[in-house]
């Protein structure tokens, strides 16, 4: 009778660290591509920083990283899709302060605050209270004693539903005032409404008005920052004006999904970190009015829970609801 054959343990014990390390390889050439979802369309500011962002660390850090943009429903697709994803660090999101605005406005399959890992607050871009260069008020001063003397009679354009415009229903709270809002479709259509005639004042990010200062065509009264932009060196912050504690900057933050290991988070931290430490990728992200405003972990995550929560406050208190 033909006895069963007995391997070497050598070869068993070889066998396995054979298939260990297939497993290791994998792993680490999966690691070593990182997808970077913007659920916004080409062009727009998150994917700008994504692609700028993702050409550094590539080049320097021995990875790839690949930027693909999910547009869609106000940029829920993208986002939930990124919520599904394995929480390994091949899959990421770039998005902006509508993440924490959005489930307040529509039913989603996700929750802002528990199915993502916030790894870092990127960059900021300033929101500006702007008038037409011929307006009589110089100064926030003058525009809001305005709209005190004649409660009503001031209008303020702007995008309905999103941050400017919780970031003005804030400021009407704060400064007790009386402003009419008026709704405008994007940027462009509120900043020739302002041009125009039609209204008195815009609530804007800077890159929506930024040609129009440079050009001499209107003047910035106030900046919705928690301290002056670079760019407006001389535009008193809404706190400084007498507002204390009043802040609404527009930012792009970086997000795994929920359970991604603390390794990996501190590991890509680290990637962005170094990246925006890098002179040539700063002066990139100003000129397009991305500032950098680097915050990580647990201050950030601190800082979207107080937003998440105020924003519902002035959602509902406002009644404002989706686009």
């Amino acid at each position: 009778m033909k006895l069963p054959s007995r391997r070497s343990p050598y070869l068993v014990i070889a066998g396995a660290l054979s298939i260990l390390l297939g497993l290791t390889v994998a792993w680490s050439q999966t690691a070593r591509t990182v997808k970077i979802v913007v659920p916004y369309p080409a062009g727009g500011t998150a994917d700008i920083l994504a692609r700028i962002l993702g050409e550094q660390i590539s080049r320097t850090e021995g990875v790839t990283l690949l930027t693909e943009n999910r547009p869609g429903a106000s940029a829920v697709i993208g986002t939930e899709a990124v919520s599904r994803a394995a929480p390994d660090g091949s899959t990421l999101l770039i998005t902006s302060t509508a993440f924490l605005i959005a489930p307040h406005l529509r039913k989603l399959n996700y929750d802002p605050l528990t199915s993502f890992e916030p790894i870092c607050q990127l960059v900021s871009t300033p929101i500006i209270v702007v008038v037409n260069s011929e307006s009589p008020y110089r100064t926030f001063a003058d525009w809001l004693n305005a709209a005190r003397a004649k409660p009503g009679s001031l209008t303020l354009a702007s995008i309905p539903a999103g941050l400017s415009r919780i970031a003005f229903e804030m400021l009407k709270r704060a400064a007790n005032v009386d402003i009419s809002f008026v709704p405008y479709p994007g940027d462009a259509p509120a900043v020739n409404a302002l041009l125009g005639g039609h209204v008195t004042a815009v609530f804007l990010p800077y890159s929506g008005v930024a040609a129009q200062l440079k050009a001499g065509q209107l003047r910035a009264l106030a900046s919705a920052s928690r301290t002056r932009s670079e760019s407006l060196p001389s535009v008193p912050t809404v706190a400084e004006s007498g507002f204390k504690g009043y802040e609404a900057d527009n930012w792009n933050g970086l997000f795994a999904p929920a359970k991604t290991p603390n390794e990996t988070v501190s590991e890509l931290a680290g990637w962005f970190a170094a990246a925006m430490q890098i002179p040539e990728v700063k002066a990139k992200l100003v000129a397009q009015s991305l500032y950098p405003a680097w915050m990580c972990g647990a201050d950030f995550a601190a800082l979207l829970s107080k937003q998440y929560n105020e924003f519902g406050r002035v959602i509902r208190e406002a009644n404002i609801k989706a686009d």
